[in-house]
């Protein structure tokens, strides 16, 4: 029985799949698990944040969304493109080429589900998203440890910023 809806469900998606990008293999079921997944993911925070007692905070300051939006820019970066994390991607993705600045550039493979998550998982873009839920989940529950962590991804990014201004007078200078 379980098997006969998956083979329906597998070439529904196939269907919908091909009538959406006739020209293209796109993981549309592979999507939806992600998609809920994440929404799965927050809305399981919510209910147990809610009966913990957690109150939200009732604003988010600027400085806090400042270091939210850094932190989710380095973080998804360190995840996407970064060498030393290749092992994370690895299994989802194939690497491409060697960039500047020791970041890569992978891309997808496999099919369904391992193909989206590949494209998620080489796309800083993509992650923002999942990034910006964790975090934001951390400042809900652990505002000090999270404002923490995003100080020090923060950090990490000034400091991308700084030796790229470096670079660049060095080699004004130099000519």
């Amino acid at each position: 029985m379980a098997s006969t809806i998956r083979r329906r469900a597998v070439s529904a998606g196939r269907e919908l799949s091909s009538a959406y990008a006739p020209d293209e293999a796109i993981p549309l079921g592979g999507y939806a698990t992600l998609a809920g997944l994440y929404a799965g993911g927050v809305g399981a925070f919510a209910l147990a944040a809610r009966r913990a007692g957690v109150r939200l905070p009732e604003r988010l300051s600027p400085f806090d969304l400042l270091l939210i939006a850094a932190a989710t820019h380095k973080a998804s970066r360190l995840i996407a493109k970064d060498k030393i994390t290749s092992f994370v991607r690895a299994p989802f993705t194939r690497r491409k080429e060697a960039t500047t600045a020791s970041e890569v550039m992978d891309e997808p493979r496999g099919h369904g589900l391992a193909l989206a998550v590949g494209e998620l998982a080489a796309c800083p873009f993509c992650l923002a998203a999942w990034v910006a839920g964790g975090l934001l989940c951390g400042y809900v529950a652990a505002p000090r440890a999270t404002r923490l962590v995003a100080g020090g991804l923060t950090a990490v990014a000034a400091s991308d910023w700084l030796q790229y201004a470096w670079s660049s007078t060095q080699q004004t200078v130099e000519g």
